[in-house]
């Protein structure tokens, strides 16, 4: 199985040689996955995949013990019969799973990462997702799900999702879409790194959505500017926000990402609920990315 490589010249380098494992809820043989990888690897990562070996979209947190394929793997990018877990013969870092992605990013963390990095990886990222994860679309999502599991095994998780795109096979030609969104999405996840350790609170995960790439202004990564959001909409008893932009109330994600501009979002979450962080949390991650967040106009 050969993959396209990814042009990633269009980001100033951070850091370089993190662990880190990669996993999705829409398979491991589809293509965004496959851009993500290249985008990490390219700008010096050690990345290995652990994803489902289907398209597991909207699974959320199910889990599930992997069972032998009794179809081909999505895509054909594996045999009829083929194992529970196996890995591209050509390229072992591609894992695939064949049950949920919760349980794909805990075999990656558990099982393959101690192969690869001697231990844990030093995070986990998860998309990114073919289709925004907003508000209470968080719930069900799978890829949230995978970056919430990472973030219970203690390890600091990242859910990426964007607007544009649709099922795209590993073989097809990479669309600016996935240029873009695979070069935002190695930004945020290098820039984490770079605040330094411990990278996110215990029981801490970001939810990062970005809005549409267009052929007009949305087409490049140096368009975007990324805003510090909450998940869902507050009301008159929900607590304060942590203060930024002149006000102690986020925007929620879903106000962002449909701004007028190139605005992505980020949310800071906790793992066991998929719900709001608190304004004492949310404030870690504003002075670990203050300097790489904006405000909406």
């Amino acid at each position: 199985m050969r993959y396209t490589a990814l042009t990633i010249g269009l980001l100033p380098l951070l850091v370089k040689g993190t662990n880190i494992m990669l996993s999705n809820d829409d398979g491991w043989a589809e293509i965004n996955i496959r851009a993500f990888y290249n985008a990490l690897t390219g700008r010096g990562d050690s990345v290995v995949i652990s994803a489902p070996a289907e398209n597991e979209s909207g699974t959320g947190s199910s889990d599930a013990p992997a069972t032998p394929l009794t179809g081909p793997c999505e895509y054909n990018s594996c045999p009829a019969g083929s194992p529970a877990q196996g890995n591209n013969a050509s390229m072992p870092r591609f894992n695939y799973v064949n049950s949920y992605p919760v349980t794909s990013m805990r075999y990656g963390i558990q099982t393959v990462s101690p192969q690869y990095f001697g231990g844990a990886p030093d995070i986990a990222v998860a998309g990114f997702n073919v289709g925004a994860n907003l508000g209470t679309t968080v719930l069900i999502s799978g890829t949230v799900g995978a970056a919430t599991e990472a973030s219970k095994e203690g390890i600091p998780g990242i859910a990426f999702s964007g607007t544009t795109g649709s099922q795209t096979a590993w073989n097809t030609p990479i669309q600016t879409y996935q240029t873009v969104y695979a070069n935002l999405s190695t930004n945020v996840t290098q820039t984490l790194v770079a605040s330094g350790k411990p990278y996110l609170s215990s029981n801490i995960w970001l939810n990062v959505n970005f809005p549409a790439v267009s052929g007009g202004t949305c087409s490049s990564p140096a368009d975007f500017s990324f805003v510090l959001s909450r998940i869902n909409t507050a009301n008159q008893a929900t607590p304060a926000d942590v203060g930024t932009c002149g006000s102690s109330r986020l925007p929620t994600e879903s106000s962002v990402v449909n701004t007028a501009g190139c605005y992505a979002s980020i949310s800071v979450g906790v793992a066991t609920t998929k719900g709001d962080a608190t304004a004492a949390q949310q404030a870690v991650v504003l002075g670990k990315l203050k300097t790489f967040l904006s405000c909406l106009p």
